[in-house]
């Protein structure tokens, strides 16, 4: 079984493979197969949360030590036949305007990455992982809803095919997983839900030793780099993210940081990842290479 669904450093890993490895993973859909291409509304009422967030790993990198930033390069992602997406009662930002579970099935069309919303809206795919993370530094089995310093539940659609995730290592070995994948989704997920669909995606794990520390993920694309912050509320979120991309434009580049947060008032971004997963939500300030090129 290459499957869990909790965030822990004692879950045994599924492969121990050296640093530089490429890695292809097939994903399961975040219900486990409970909510399959025929499923109606009796299965989303009567779901089991139990499996929830099925993840496919641990992945052991050999080279990795505490302290260390592990990079994901993610090289390919393809996607599957169906999806859902789903109303959860007592779930999602507005659980009090929308009391009653809906479901919706929905058919992907891998060679053209679309599908339909309805019988006049169609939807350009962009495929993506919505958990991704190293192993925390405790025995406890966390749930994997929250974002937290290990990664987790980011549910961030910008991490896509391309991307490059960067993860602080917390225990020997990383310990990566990935899972909840998501065939398009909006930032901040405000329903709860994307297309929650299964995936298999091919990456390349990386143990950096020269990177300066990270206390939370990062990522970059060809054109920004970008900076991650939980908390409970936006403004907590908020407040850890400039900080730390301050904090990435001077460890990193000749600025000072009183010009480095001048300078992200110019041209940093904000973005709410998502709001949903409690206890945590997640922001992220994206920062053009354009500029850190000339830094």
């Amino acid at each position: 079984d290459q499957k869990h669904n909790k965030f822990s450093s004692v879950i045994p890993p599924v492969i121990r493979v050296p640093s530089g490895s490429v890695i292809k993973v097939d994903t399961e859909e975040a219900s486990d197969g409970q909510l399959h291409r025929k499923a109606i509304l009796y299965d989303l009422k009567n779901i089991d949360f139990g499996p929830i967030h099925p993840l496919t790993g641990p992945v052991y990198v050999n080279e990795a030590e505490i302290g260390d930033v592990l990079a994901v390069d993610i090289l390919k992602i393809e996607l599957h036949d169906y999806g859902w997406q789903a109303i959860v009662p007592g779930f999602g930002f507005l659980s009090d305007r929308f009391p009653n579970a809906k479901l919706k099935i929905y058919k992907i069309n891998t060679a053209t990455g679309t599908t339909m919303f309805n019988d006049k809206v169609q939807l350009r795919l962009n495929p993506f992982a919505g958990v991704m993370g190293v192993a925390p530094e405790t025995a406890e089995m966390l749930s994997t809803i929250p974002p937290r310093a290990n990664g987790g539940n980011m549910d961030d659609p910008n991490l896509t095919e391309g991307t490059t995730v960067y993860f602080p290592v917390f225990v020997k070995g990383a310990l990566f997983s990935i899972g909840d994948t998501h065939a398009i989704q909006g930032l901040g997920e405000v329903c709860g839900t994307a297309i929650e669909t299964p995936m298999t995606i091919t990456y390349r794990i990386r143990v950096l030793k020269d990177k300066p520390a990270i206390e939370e993920p990062q990522y970059e694309t060809d054109d920004y780099y970008a900076v991650t912050g939980f908390g409970e509320t936006i403004d907590i979120a908020t407040k850890k993210t400039v900080n730390y991309m301050i904090n990435h434009l001077i460890n990193n580049y000749d600025i000072s940081a009183e010009d480095a947060y001048m300078l992200c008032s110019l041209v940093g971004d904000l973005k709410i990842a998502e709001v949903v997963d409690v206890p945590n939500m997640l922001v992220t300030m994206h920062f053009p290479k354009s500029v850190i090129d000339q830094l």
